[in-house]
């Protein structure tokens, strides 16, 4: 999805713009006028394309809109709606969702409506390029290409090869409800975004009415699609606060004559530490212990005084890796002796104890469910909860043993419930893809219909790789892998067709359009000719005036000539254009199939 995000910027000729911003960043520009730029045609088109990819977009806000609902109107009415959204932006009601945690506890989700998330996806297109330009490079959380499992990574490669086993646990409380509003605009001054009319519009949409609750005094709404990037703007200076507390100190010190710079640092007062960040969860490691329990003091009430963000007295703490683990994304992590050697210590993990009943739990209601409805889907369903699973947690060390716990826990109940719906199977029952997955594991199989149940227990370790820090969305070098798929595609032909949009047609079909022209490689359907600038059509497979169907399946992208044969009636003139065509009969066949799609005889 994120590599996709990164080709639309492609399509829509605002890449070079999204890099212009993030350079101007990194040389501490300011910025002035962005909304003009948010409230362009290209960057109104290319929010449209974000969202309607994303799962959410099919979730009603207050005004019970979907994104089903704009993909009918058409490109200039959808402009002309943001566009005066920028003008004098007002936010509608946020509606309010509880979304059950498995402590029992719920997650307060706010979910705006379909028109404001365009309207903030606008916004996030063009502060996202200048905001990764001032964020630490090891904050993990809601940024492009990062994960979770990278900063698993970079926790481990900091107890492995840097030695460091005192780690502070730190617990923010409600930390997405807690945020406080004038605090979060003065950070976004300080990045240098200094567009006074932005920076207002920003504020109404924290202080967007909640629907039954009233309007909120502090915290950004989990849901928005602003916030992922505003919470990480206020923990931003967190990270550089504890970097600059060490790992990046500013000295005068001669890096060729003298050595490393660490080395002298060592030999000054100041406490090594390093911070790892994803979303709020974070973890800052030590050297010692008195260096630790002296930086949670020092870290609590930075988040206090500065942040305005209180913590957890019980969850939050000091930790000896050697002798304790520490649970981090999902994982319990501890520094395990290597063997019986002086060698020292390395980061061992487990799926955490909340996590393997949290996973226990899901499977089981997996299983109930197939017990109600047995059939092809819900044990499709089964498998995709398992697989999810064992893709997540393969990073554990001992993943193998935690699934092996979790299967001999779940047999009793897989057996119990199905036991009269099941039938025996073996592995080439299996699609192809499951029997290369699941390869080399010797375990009874089972079935219901033609669908069989994945092992639980069959995963085997994945190490975690750390993130390539040159890796970015916003420089040549950091897209290279990315782009391969584009070279295809003449960058002229691929403007053009961005440009010059069907005024008069869908925002939906506009921009299926695109990617259509884009899937062919620039190319005919029929003829496989390389398309240029303008010999070209979009062709509806079932004719729109029947069925309105402006759906990526529907659409076709044909050679101007080849369209005409496909509506083409007079059979003169139909062998007249085949002979000049030179198609062959594969290519007939396939012209056949569209012209009896819209009820015209085969030639």
């Amino acid at each position: 999805m994120k590599r996709k995000k990164l080709r639309h910027n492609e399509y829509y000729n605002l890449q070079e713009c999204f890099d212009n911003l993030y350079a101007r960043s990194v040389n501490g520009e300011k910025f002035y006028g962005l909304i003009e730029l948010m409230s362009s045609n290209e960057n109104i088109r290319l929010a449209y394309r974000n969202i309607k990819r994303n799962t959410g977009s099919k979730t009603k806000g207050t005004d019970k809109l979907t994104i089903k609902d704009i993909s009918h109107v058409s490109v200039e009415d959808v402009i002309v709606k943001v566009q005066r959204m920028f003008d004098d932006y007002e936010p509608q009601k946020v509606r309010r969702v509880l979304i059950p945690k498995t402590n029992g506890k719920v997650r307060p989700l706010g979910i705006p409506t379909i028109w404001d998330r365009i309207f903030q996806q606008c916004i996030l297109q063009v502060l996202e390029p200048i905001c990764e330009a001032k964020f630490h490079k090891h904050s993990y959380g809601f940024r492009p290409n990062r994960n979770t499992h990278h900063a698993k990574a970079r926790f481990e490669f900091l107890i492995n090869l840097s030695g460091l086993h005192h780690c502070i646990d730190v617990d923010i409380k409600g930390f997405f409800d807690n945020v406080n509003h004038s605090k979060l605009l003065k950070q976004i001054w300080s990045l240098g975004i200094k567009d006074k009319s932005l920076l207002s519009i920003i504020s109404k949409l924290l202080k967007a009415e909640i629907d039954g609750e009233g309007i909120p005094t502090k915290g950004t709404p989990q849901g928005g699609i602003l916030s992922p990037l505003l919470s990480n703007i206020v923990l931003n200076e967190l990270d550089w606060w504890i970097s600059n507390q060490w790992e990046s100190f500013d000295t005068d010190f001669n890096y060729k004559t003298k050595g490393i710079k660490h080395q002298a640092l060592k030999k000054s007062g100041l406490k090594e530490c390093f911070i790892v960040r994803y979303a709020d969860d974070f973890k800052v490691l030590c050297r010692t212990r008195s260096h630790a329990i002296r930086m949670n003091y020092a870290i609590k009430d930075f988040l206090m005084t500065r942040l305005h963000l209180e913590t957890s007295k019980e969850k939050s703490k000091v930790i000896n890796l050697k002798k304790n683990s520490s649970e981090f994304l999902g994982f319990s992590i501890k520094a395990v002796r290597k063997g019986k050697t002086k060698y020292g210590y390395v980061a061992k993990s487990n799926m955490s104890r909340k996590t393997k009943i949290n996973a226990s739990n899901k499977i089981k209601e997996a299983i109930k469910t197939v017990q109600k409805h047995p059939g092809n889907q819900t044990v499709w369903n089964f498998n995709t909860i398992v697989m999810g699973i064992q893709n997540y947690y393969s990073a554990a060390t001992k993943i193998t043993i935690n699934l092996n716990e979790l299967n001999s826990y779940l047999r009793k109940t897989m057996y119990n419930r199905l036991k009269n719906l099941r039938t025996d199977a073996n592995l080439h029952d299996m699609t192809k893809t499951l029997q290369k997955r699941y390869k080399g594991y010797k375990c009874k199989l089972y079935k219901i219909q033609n669908m069989v149940f994945v092992p639980i227990h069959a995963q085997r370790h994945k190490t975690n790789l750390g993130f390539s820090q040159g890796t970015c969305n916003y420089t040549p070098e950091g897209r290279d892998k990315i782009h391969k798929g584009l070279k295809a595609i003449s960058k002229d032909v691929l403007s053009s067709v961005m440009k010059n949009f069907i005024p008069n047609r869908t925002i939906e079909y506009n921009d299926n359009r695109i990617s259509k022209f884009i899937a062919q490689y620039g190319k005919c359907a029929i003829s496989r000719i390389e398309l240029g600038l303008n010999d070209w059509h979009c062709h509806h497979k079932n004719p729109y005036h029947l069925s309105k169907d402006d759906s990526f399946s529907n659409l076709v992208i044909l050679h101007e000539p080849v369209h005409r044969l496909v509506h083409m009636k007079d059979g003169i003139k139909i062998n007249a254009l085949i002979k000049v065509l030179n198609l062959s009969k594969k290519q007939i066949e396939k012209l056949n199939q569209l012209r009896l799609q819209c009820h015209n005889q085969a030639i």
